[in-house]
Order: structure tokens, then sequence, then C-alpha cells
């Protein structure tokens, strides 16, 4: 009998399940929109009951599309928004407070008081991080001091923190597991990727309870199982792994120096750099890629947070096109920009400047300056920030770049891919299967159960696409 597998890819702007064949094909997608909560400047927040109704509503209905016989489907994955913060109640599962979402800035000051106690360094060289509001080590923090009985709960031990991938793994198995994966423990500023666990140097700096903490998974093994009430059985958990981990096992990027950039709101340039740690001296963060089998593999990453949200800037800010799609058509009616510069620091800028007080400037604005100029200002950007991540990853690894593979949703853009491929220097390599980020989830969760025999296996499914 043919195995499924069944991919939960949580994002920041929707929840989406896709049931991948044996061949790497959809069998079916559905997908829902997240809401998204401002309630001050720089603040970005999220329901989090809200965001495991939409993931559980869009995992039934790609099941009933794909009519196959739920037996069949062999292990579901998961691949989650990083970095994004709930804590809840262990007694009734339910959320405290909102879910913090990775792009809020609303814990800046606590990130202040990192570098103005000369803290910063040693909370890089522990987690591979440079401290930014953008980790959940500072939102876990605000939460506990905004009120005093949310902390006294969670010193009692009553209380969960979690990324949103142990949220759904809570929820999924009925509350009857708290845990974690490398890939996205490394990303709270907690975890210690040098000793492979939690810091309690840190938690003692930022006085954090560790036994909120979840416990720690490998990315591909069978975690834990569905509770049979939800899909009728119980389908085996076995592979979980951060949105952006998740799309560099998608691209197959299993060598050092393989390296991939995922254009969604952001963008996320991520450099396989083997089974050792790469201390970055550029500003770049150090981040466990995946653990598998007991093996752990790290890559660099460079976080551009404002790529995609730019594009949507002009269309929902300016109005100067009415879909992100269009963007294309009116950046290509002009040969350049015409000399205007466009910098998208709407929420800061990431990797590798880390300025969270940063804000977007537009320059080089004369009296014949169109719009189409400003469209293909903001094409030109998103490729020039990657090409700044790009030439420091070189720096810090001392490997030149071959290629770079590509996903994410702006890669239908072919003039964003050809600027970039410009600016680079370096092909640009977009693979047929652009859903790299729920494959790579359904990958890790493959390989547990057998539905794929190991990573050379997978990579000859992606050589085998133009």
């Amino acid at each position: 009998m043919s195995k499924y597998v069944l991919a939960l890819d949580q994002g920041t702007t929707s929840s989406r399940a896709i049931i991948f064949d044996q061949e790497g094909n959809i069998v079916s997608l559905a997908q829902r929109p997240i809401d998204q909560i401002y309630p001050h400047p720089g603040w970005v927040n999220q329901d989090a009951e809200h965001i495991w109704e939409v993931t559980l509503s869009v995992m039934k209905e790609a099941v009933q599309q794909s009519q196959l016989d739920i037996s069949q489907i062999a292990a579901i994955g998961i691949t989650n928004q990083r970095e994004t913060t709930i804590l809840w109640d262990r007694a009734t599962g339910k959320p405290v407070g909102p879910a913090i979402v990775w792009q809020s800035r609303q814990t800046s000051h606590l990130v202040d008081d990192i570098f103005r106690r000369g803290k910063a360094e040693r909370y890089q060289q522990i987690t591979g991080l440079v401290p930014d509001a953008y980790f959940s080590a500072t939102k876990i923090l605000w939460m506990l001091e905004q009120d005093p009985e949310v902390r006294r709960r969670a010193e009692q031990g009553d209380l969960a923190f979690g990324t949103v991938d142990s949220w759904l793994l809570w929820k999924l198995s009925g509350g009857k597991v708290h845990l974690t994966d490398y890939s996205n423990a490394s990303r709270t500023m907690l975890f210690d990727i040098n000793e492979l666990e939690w810091s309690d140097e840190l938690l003692a700096d930022l006085n954090i309870p560790r036994h909120i903490l979840p416990g720690l998974c490998d990315n591909s093994g069978i975690i834990c199982h569905v509770d049979s009430s939800i899909l009728g059985t119980e389908i085996p958990v076995a592979g979980v792994a951060g949105d952006q981990q998740a799309a560099l096992f998608g691209q197959t990027c299993f060598s050092p120096g393989e390296a991939k950039n995922t254009y969604g709101t952001g963008s996320f340039c991520l450099m396989n750099i083997g089974e050792k740690p790469t201390h970055s001296k550029h500003k770049l963060l150090t981040t466990i890629a995946w653990g598998i089998n007991g093996k752990v593999e790290y890559a660099l990453e460079g976080s551009i947070f404002v790529t995609g949200a730019a594009v949507g800037w002009l269309r929902d800010g300016l109005g100067i096109i009415k879909t992100s799609e269009e963007v294309e058509q009116l950046a290509s009616s002009v040969k350049d920009s015409g000399g205007v510069f466009f910098v998208p620091a709407m929420v800061g800028l990431g990797a590798p400047y880390w300025d969270q007080y940063a804000r977007g400037t537009i320059i080089g604005i004369t009296r014949s300056t169109t719009a189409a100029h400003i469209a293909r200002a903001t094409l030109e950007a998103i490729a020039f920030q990657t090409r700044d991540v790009v030439e420091a990853m070189i720096a810090d690894s001392g490997i030149d770049l071959h290629e770079l593979r590509v996903d994410g949703g702006a890669v239908k853009n072919n003039l964003l891919l050809q600027i970039q491929a410009d600016i680079l220097g370096v092909p640009v390599v977009r693979p047929t299967m652009t859903e790299v980020t729920a494959l790579g989830a359904a990958y890790l969760a493959g390989l547990a159960t057998d539905v794929w025999a190991d990573q050379q296996d997978l990579k000859a499914h992606w050589e085998g696409r133009p």
C-alpha cells in the first residue's frame, strides 16, 4: 500500500496542511489565515487557541480532500513559525495571555538591559544568537513581569512555555507531551547550542523558572501520537522543525556550504555548516539545523525582518498595487529604479546589522520618480539585503557559495530572482516543488517511519526536478 505523510505548516499569517505522496508530490492542501493583533505600534500578538483551531481545521480538511484511508497516512510532520512565545496552564491547557509573535518589538527594552549589563557577548557564546527582541527569552520574561500572579503560577510549576511546535504537540497529544525539538530550542535564546541543553546561567540571569521549559526531542523520530479523538486513530507525529530549518531540509541542503533563502514576510538565508558550530564574527546567527539519530548539525542564518512585507506595504500602505503579484509587472515597466533606494526597516533591521530601532527609508526620489521606480527599488532591496547576509556567511564560514536555492511565496517573481542572481553573481535555483518548508517537515517524519530510506533518497527526489 502506498504511504503518505501529512505536514502541518503553521506560519505567521496562515496555517496549512499538506499531504505528500512518496514521490514528494502534493495530494491535498488546505489553508486558512491566522489573525494578527496589533495592540500597540511595533507589537504583534496572536491568539494561541485560534492558532490551534485553524491548524486543526486545515488538518481535517486536507485529510478529507485527499480521500485517503486514514491508515495510509504513515506520519505527521510539524513545521512552525519560530520564536513566537506561548504560556499556558498545564491543568486546563488554556493560554494565560496572547502569544507574542516573533516580529513583535515589545521587549526591546529588556534586550537593551542585556546589552547595558554587558551580557550580550555571553548570550551569543552560549546560544549562537545576537540578543534581540526577536527571540523567545525576553518574551517569556515580559509575560512573567506583567502579572505577579502569572509569575507565581510559573514558579509553582503550574504553567508551561512553548514555541508553536510545543503548543501543537501538546494539543495533538491531548496534553500528554510537553516537548520541543533542537531547531526550535535553539531559537529561544535560552538553549546552549554547544552542550545541547537549557542554560541554567541564562535562565538565572533572566529569572525564568527552568521547569516551565519543554523537554527535548530529535527532529526526526516518533515524538508522540495524535489523540484518537482528533482523527479517529493514533497517527504518529514523527518530525518537527522550525520553518527555516525545515525549508533547509526540504531543499536537501545536507552538506556544508549548501544554502537556501526563503522569501516570505521576511527572508531567512541559511547555510549548512556541518557538525561543529561556527561563532559568527559578522553578526549572523549560529543555529541548530537539525538533530537526527543523536547527531546534531548546525547552520549559519541571516534573518531579514522585512522583504515580502515590504511588497505588502506597497499594496496596503501606499496602494500602488492591488495584489502582491502585480509588483513584478509594475517593476518591469522601468529599466532600473531611477536612483531610488529603499531600506525597508519597518520593524528594525536584522542580520547583519541588528538595529532594533531602525526604521524604513526611501532616498533618491526626484520629480521623475514613479510608482514603478519604487516598486523596482523594493525588489532590489530584497536582493541587496540577501547579498549582505550571503557575504557575511562566506566571511564566517570560509566557504564560497556556488548556488542559492530559493523558496517561499516570492519565488514566483521572475524579475526578483533575476535581480537576485545578478546581485549575487551565482545561480539562483528554484525547485519545481516550492512548498519546501512543509516538504521538509514531511521528509523528517517520513524518514522516521520508513516512507523514505535515507537522505540520499530525498536528494534524488530533489535533483530529479528541473
